[in-house]
């Protein structure tokens, strides 16, 4: 039996291909997927990984067989399946492996109007129901099977897009974007078609063997390209798209990248001035500057663990306008609470194009502080490094500690914050303070302790 504990993340189902992951496996996983939303039709995409097509196609014939109509929507981006399920009314199940490398595949399932699936709202009874069937045979068909069928949502989907922001007082502006063979070399040449902008495309060809790097922005050598490229022809930006296109990185006019809390606080206050008083969600990850801005137009501030589904719980818990990650995910009420980098692009491209300035200019009001970013140490014992930094710190004169999500420290002066991977030996480290020195001492101290 295949072990299903490597296989079913929180949200993610991920697995080499084709040893824990395979054609037979998708079909059981569609009709757990079925069985458990108890819905009538879903809707199935997938990326440009060779291996998505067949294993979209047996998740499909699965949930069919459990008498559920399926509409497939071919080639798309994350985010474009979440439009489909969104606008469909239906639940959904994209096959990615996002920024994973080439041999990876998997699922990423939402429920109707793209409400997330995590461990305590269906995917630990799907990951059940086929343990159980990987065990004792499928599960008998349905009376009457399903239908699969096919429609294209890419123009409905750039449709309601560009009804949220408006890019027609713009002025003209030059954007290299690095598609990495990922899903944006799809959706941006529609999507910014007919917009005031100069396009300069790099590695829109789809490709799932990812032949010139990895479609993983957050690794800074793969935006090495995107930065050249930007600096050889004086483009006013550059745009950089994971592998299913779900998350945005953005470089300046100079090249140099543009931090995702700086992102979250433009967009925020493009939220907020169409949204006054609007509540607005960022994990405890992002920058300071971001609460920070927040409060200054009037919105209010909610704090979150990290993660997709406790950023999607707080935003239908409080209603909110805009959510942020440091991850470069950005979360939209107007966009079913969903995430979208490419909203979050045109959103960036309209702040821009709608005054004189740089983009470094523009986004030095939101970039405040100094910062680290994710520093990973591999440690045989989490729990015991966690509870030694908790040690260190307890009883520090103006340190105060909290465990939302891992151990955040604080000072009046920094922060700093420690979290375990769930799925490796690492413990994660961000530090933030009000100068880089600062930032360096805390770091040094801290990566002492965990790397004991």
């Amino acid at each position: 039996m295949t072990d299903l504990s490597q296989i079913v993340k929180a949200y993610d189902v991920r697995g080499v291909v084709p040893d824990q992951w395979d054609e037979a496996l998708a079909g059981l996983f569609g009709a757990a997927f079925a069985e458990v939303t108890g819905a009538d039709a879903i809707v199935i995409g997938h990326d440009m990984r060779p291996s998505s097509p067949g294993l979209a196609g047996a998740f499909a014939r699965g949930a069919a067989a459990r008498g559920v109509d399926v509409t497939e929507i071919g080639l798309c981006s994350t985010d474009e399946l979440y439009y489909a399920s969104g606008a469909l009314g239906l639940p959904g199940a994209m096959f990615t492996a996002s920024h994973n490398p080439a041999q990876y595949n998997g699922i990423k399932m939402c429920r109707a109007g793209a409400a997330p699936v995590g461990q305590d709202t269906g995917l630990a009874d799907i990951r059940a129901l086929v343990e159980r069937w990987s065990e004792d045979g499928a599960p008998e068909p349905a009376a009457t099977p399903g239908t699969i069928g096919r429609r294209d949502v890419l123009a409905d989907y750039t449709a309601h897009l560009r009804s949220l922001v408006d890019l027609s007082g713009s002025r003209p502006l030059k954007v290299v974007v690095d598609a990495g063979n990922g899903m944006g070399g799809h959706t941006v040449p529609t999507v910014f078609a007919g917009l005031p902008l100069e396009l300069d495309a790099l590695y829109f060809e789809l490709d799932g063997s990812f032949p010139n790097h990895e479609a993983n922005p957050l690794d800074p050598k793969n935006i090495v390209d995107l930065q050249a490229r930007v600096r050889e022809v004086g483009a006013d930006l550059g745009l950089a798209f994971d592998g299913d296109a779900d998350r945005c990185f953005v470089v300046d006019e100079k090249g140099d990248p543009v931090s995702p809390s700086a992102i979250t606080a433009l967009v925020a206050a493009r939220e907020l001035a169409k949204h006054p008083g609007g509540t607005v969600i960022h994990n405890l990850i992002t920058s300071w500057s971001v609460p920070e801005v927040v409060a200054e137009l009037g919105g209010e501030a909610v704090r979150t663990r990290v993660g997709h589904s406790f950023i999607k719980q707080e935003m239908a818990r409080t209603g909110a306008i805009f959510g942020g990650e440091h991850s470069a995910h950005y979360y939209f009420r107007d966009f079913w609470n969903a995430d979208t980098g490419m909203l979050a692009a045109l959103h960036v491209l309209a702040a821009l194009g709608g005054q004189q300035g740089t983009l470094s200019e523009l986004v030095a009001q939101y970039d405040r502080y100094a910062s680290s970013g994710e520093i990973n140490s591999t440690v045989d014992d989490q729990a015991g490094r966690l509870a030694a930094i908790r040690a260190a710190y307890a009883d520090r004169p103006g340190v105060t500690l909290d465990e939302l999500d891992g151990l955040t420290v604080t000072t009046a002066d920094w922060w700093f914050n420690v979290r375990a991977s769930n799925t490796e030996p690492l413990l994660r480290l961000n530090v933030e303070a009000r100068d880089a020195a600062t930032v360096d001492r805390v770091r040094d101290e801290a990566l002492a302790i965990i790397r004991g």
